[in-house]
C-alpha cells in the first residue's frame, strides 16, 4: 500500500462528511436564508425612503421604523378589510343557506315535475355523514391552524427585523462589506448595491402607483353598479392585480365577479368586461409609460424570470424575480458593447437584398457558379 493512500482515504472521507454536514445544515436553514433574501429587497425597496427622512435630520433608525410602521399599518388594514368582507358572506351564506335549499327546490319541482321535500332534504343534509365528517375533521384541524398562523407571524416578525437590520446599517453594512475587498472590487459592489436599490424602489413605486389607478377606477365602477364592500374590493383588486405576479389579475378580478352575482348577472358582466378592458389599457398604455424610466425591462422577460424564480424558490421566488432581473440586467448593460444598427436589419427588403449579395458572393468563390450548390 503506498504510504499516501491511507491519508487520502482520510482526507476523502472527511471532505465527504463535511458535504453532507453541510448539506444538511443548508436544507436546515432554507427557511431562514429566504426570509433574509426577502428582507434585503424589502430593505432595498424602502432605502431611498429612508436616506431621504435621514439627510433631513431624522435618526435612520427612527426614519427605518416610521417607514416600516406605515407599511405594516397598510397590510395591516387590508387584510382586516378583506377579512371582513369575507366573514360577512360567510355569515350571510350560513344565515340564508335554508332560503337558498327552498328556492332550488321549488325551481327543480316548477321545471321538472318533481315532488321533493325542502325540509327532508335539509334534514338529510345536516344530519349526512360527510357533514358529520367534516365537522370532525374541521375541529381536528384546529391545532394545525393555529400552529401555522403562528408560524406565519413568527416569519412575519423575522422579515420585519432583519429588514429593519438591514436598512438601518445600510451604510455600515456596505463599508464592512468593502472593507474585505480591493478598492476596484469595491467600485462594483457600490455600484450594483445602488443599481438594486433603484430598480427595486422603482419597481415597488411604479406597481404602487398602477394599484392606485387601478382601485379608483375599479371602485368608481363598483359604486355605479352598487356592488357592497365597493371600497375593500377596489383595495383588493389595485392591491392583489400589481403584486402577485402572472396570475394576480385573474384573482383579483374573481371576487368581484362572484360578490357582483348577488346584484344582478348583468353587473357580473359589466364587472368581467371592466376587468378585461381596464387589464389591456393598462398593458398597452399605463404600464410602459410608468415603468419606462423605473423598471425598464420587456414584458416576456419579466414573465420568464416570474416562472423561474416561482421554480427555484416558490412564492418568494416569483415576488422578487422582477426586481432581481431588472437589477441584473441594468448590471450587466455596462459591460456590453452596442453598435450602431445598419439599415439593413430595420428593412425587409434591405435585409433580403443582403441576403441576395452573399449567396452571389458564396457562388463567385465557390468556382464562378458552375459547381456551386445554392442552399
Amino acid at each position: 500500500m503506498p504510504a499516501w493512500l491511507p491519508r487520502a482515504l482520510v482526507l476523502a472521507l472527511a471532505l465527504y462528511g463535511c458535504f453532507l454536514l453541510a448539506r444538511w445544515a443548508f436544507h436546515q436553514l432554507l427557511g431562514l436564508l429566504l426570509n433574509i433574501l426577502v428582507a434585503w429587497f424589502l430593505a432595498l425597496a424602502i432605502e431611498p425612503a429612508v436616506d431621504r427622512m435621514a439627510a433631513r435630520g431624522m435618526r435612520r433608525g427612527l426614519a427605518t421604523a416610521l417607514v416600516l410602521l406605515g407599511v405594516l399599518v397598510f397590510f395591516g388594514g387590508f387584510v382586516g378589510l378583506l377579512g371582513s368582507v369575507l366573514a360577512d358572506q360567510v355569515r350571510q351564506l350560513v344565515e340564508n343557506f335554508p332560503a337558498y335549499i327552498d328556492s332550488a327546490v321549488g325551481w327543480l319541482n316548477s321545471r321538472f315535475d318533481t315532488r321533493l321535500d325542502a325540509n327532508r332534504l335539509r334534514d338529510d343534509f345536516l344530519h349526512s355523514d360527510w357533514v358529520r365528517n367534516y365537522l370532525r375533521n374541521s375541529a381536528d384541524n384546529v391545532w394545525t391552524v393555529s400552529t401555522a398562523v403562528i408560524g406565519g407571524l413568527f416569519k412575519l416578525l423575522t422579515i420585519t427585523l432583519f429588514t429593519f437590520y438591514f436598512a438601518a446599517d445600510g451604510p455600515r453594512l456596505r463599508r464592512a462589506i468593502c472593507s474585505v475587498l480591493p478598492p476596484a472590487r469595491q467600485t462594483e459592489v457600490l455600484r450594483a448595491w445602488e443599481i438594486a436599490v433603484v430598480k427595486t424602489g422603482g419597481y415597488l413605486y411604479s406597481r404602487g402607483l398602477m394599484a392606485l389607478v387601478s382601485g379608483v377606477a375599479h371602485y368608481i365602477l363598483f359604486v355605479i353598479l352598487g356592488l357592497p364592500y365597493a371600497p375593500a374590493l377596489a383595495v383588493w383588486v389595485g392591491v392583489v392585480s400589481q403584486f402577485v405576479p402572472t396570475v394576480g389579475t385573474y384573482l383579483a378580478g374573481a371576487l368581484p365577479f362572484l360578490l357582483a352575482f348577488t346584484v344582478s348577472p348583468w353587473a357580473a358582466l359589466w364587472v368581467l368586461g371592466f376587468v378585461i378592458v381596464y387589464q389591456q389599457f393598462e398593458n398597452y398604455v399605463l404600464q410602459p409609460k410608468i415603468t419606462s424610466k423605473t423598471v425598464d425591462i420587456h414584458p416576456a422577460v419579466a414573465f420568464g424570470s416570474v416562472i423561474a424564480g416561482a421554480a427555484l424558490m416558490g412564492p418568494v421566488g416569483a415576488l422578487i424575480a422582477i426586481p432581481a432581473t431588472a437589477s441584473l440586467q441594468a448590471f450587466l448593460s455596462a459591460y456590453i458593447t452596442r453598435y450602431e444598427v445598419t439599415p439593413e436589419a430595420d428593412e425587409p427588403s434591405s435585409r433580403r437584398s443582403l441576403l441576395s449579395r452573399a449567396r452571389e458572393a458564396a457562388r463567385r468563390h465557390g468556382g464562378g457558379g458552375d459547381g456551386a450548390r445554392e442552399d
